[in-house]
């Protein structure tokens, strides 16, 4: 009778050894969700990215990426041009430029939709950048998959190749170009206007049409004048001959 207590204690003891461990088990913790992407973060671990990430802090692009990319479903890509890229501009390239082309210049660099290595094999160009706003001034890019993971750029002015993936997971993702993808927008010499040339011409005209009439009135004026002194002159002439013709005959007569 003894025993059998006893063994009845052992084994309730163990059975509450044993949900305790499993209650414990079932409590753990669960992994805390990956936070927002951070392409700061990315760039700096990458390193040799410290003017880029200049301007997409003094453009104020850089929030812009961080607030879309994690809040849209298409995701987002970006071109980051190492430093040396930019130590290979003429000097002035980017100071020269206002406030409002340097935002254009850093958004040039970003498309509006996540791309692998494989979207980029049928992607259609021309690739609109989010540097196109709303003033119909396009931003494109052309954008060519050669294989085995290897894919150029071009600007339109500029063209690179696409040599390291820093990131490549949804909903962003960030290569590496050699060159700063300069938009033709910003950095070809716009032609000017031509002038008006035929109203110009017109006009011109006009006045010569204008001062040959002018030209013409004491022309005739002169002419008419002349006319009548020279009518004048013919009448007086023919008087003093009769005159003359009449005193010699009569001179005549009375011899």
């Amino acid at each position: 009778m003894a025993f059998s207590l006893r063994l009845s204690l052992v084994v309730l003891v163990a059975a509450l050894a044993c949900g305790h461990c499993m209650a414990q088990s079932s409590a753990a913790p669960s992994p805390a969700p990956a936070g927002p992407v951070n392409l700061t973060a990315i760039l700096e671990k990458a390193g040799q990215y410290t003017t880029f990430m200049r301007l997409l802090a003094s453009t104020q692009v850089g929030n812009q990426i961080a607030n879309q990319v994690n809040t849209s479903t298409e995701g987002m890509t970006v071109f980051a041009p190492t430093d040396n890229a930019f130590q290979n501009l003429k000097a002035g390239t980017i100071n020269n430029l206002s406030d409002q082309d340097q935002v254009k210049l850093v958004l040039n660099h970003v498309l509006p939709k996540f791309n692998s290595f494989d979207n980029f094999e049928t992607i259609s160009n021309p690739v609109r950048t989010q540097a196109t706003g709303d003033d119909g001034e396009a931003f494109t890019l052309e954008i060519v998959s050669i294989g085995n993971r290897q894919v150029n750029v071009s600007s339109g002015k500029v063209t690179t190749q696409l040599n390291n993936a820093l990131r490549e997971k949804f909903p962003l993702a960030v290569y590496q170009v050699d060159k700063v993808l300069l938009p033709p927008a910003l950095f070809e010499a716009k032609s000017p206007k031509s002038s008006p040339v035929g109203s110009a011409t017109k006009s011109k005209s006009g006045d010569s049409k204008s001062d040959g009439k002018a030209a013409e009135g004491p022309a005739t004026d002169s002419a008419d004048a002349e006319a009548k002194d020279n009518g004048g002159y013919g009448l007086k002439s023919m008087g003093m001959g009769f005159v003359a013709l009449v005193g010699i005959f009569t001179t005549g007569f009375l011899f």
